[in-house]
């Protein structure tokens, strides 16, 4: 996912209209897509992070030693009130044990009128990174799990989370990036290393119907070498 998240970050940061100064939070940083964005925009030394997993938090660590990066939930930000211009949360929101409690937080440590911004993945309206694959699983299961009732995937549903959160002014948009191919063994390889929904999915397969999946999905696809287009639901509100 980091081929679509870094992209995507460098588009999503915009929302917090950066400026010199201001200190601004990655809720939910993971390996740092976002961060590494924040980091060049307004300088390690304004820039704080938080993640639940303590290897994200150790390599984002090492990488900036000067970002202060915490471990932690969204739905609990160890952060006094007001402590920042922005707080950003890309690819995150969907998997907050409580959503609307994650995005109070977010508006409860961002200074009145400062920006708070989140995205997800329009796996809703079949329009993210993984919906060729999910489109080729339920050609031969229909009740597939796939990804597109998380929260905030869909359209709309993202600003419904934020207003449910007590937020103003809120702001919808959509951004979308385009990742290339060289080969389709490059674009399905990462699909077997049992890694998310999707990877855990395909590790239950037995071999005859994950090599049907696979086939499928070579004739959903362009002939190689080809881009795959992925678009996220962003929303910025005021604090």
């Amino acid at each position: 996912m980091g081929r679509f998240s870094q992209p995507l970050a460098a588009q999503f940061v915009e929302l917090a209209e950066p400026q010199a100064g201001q200190r601004v939070l990655d809720v939910g940083c993971g390996p740092g897509a976002l961060t590494v964005q924040l980091v060049s925009r307004f300088g390690p030394g304004s820039v704080s992070a938080i993640d639940p997993s303590a290897p994200f938090v150790a390599a984002i660590q090492s990488r900036f030693p000067e970002v202060d990066v915490r471990l932690g939930k969204a739905e609990q930000l160890p952060f006094d009130d007001q402590s920042f211009d922005s707080a950003l949360a890309q690819l995150v929101v969907h998997f907050m044990t409580d959503p609307i409690a994650g995005l109070r937080e977010m508006a409860r440590v961002t200074r009145p009128d400062g920006w708070v911004a989140a995205c997800v993945w329009d796996h809703g309206g079949g329009a993210g990174p993984l919906s060729t694959f999910w489109a080729a699983v339920q050609d031969f299961d229909p009740i597939a799990p796939g990804e597109a009732d998380l929260p905030g995937s869909r359209e709309g549903d993202l600003a419904r989370l934020f207003g449910e959160a007590g937020l103003t002014g809120i702001e919808p948009s959509r951004l979308t990036v385009a990742v290339p191919y060289a080969t389709f063994e490059e674009w399905w390889e990462p699909y077997t290393l049992s890694v998310g929904v999707a990877g855990d999915y395909l590790a239950g397969l037995d071999p005859d119907r994950l090599d049907a999946v696979r086939t499928r999905c070579r004739e959903r696809l362009p002939d190689p070498p080809f881009d795959i287009d992925a678009s996220a639901w962003c929303v910025r509100a005021r604090a």
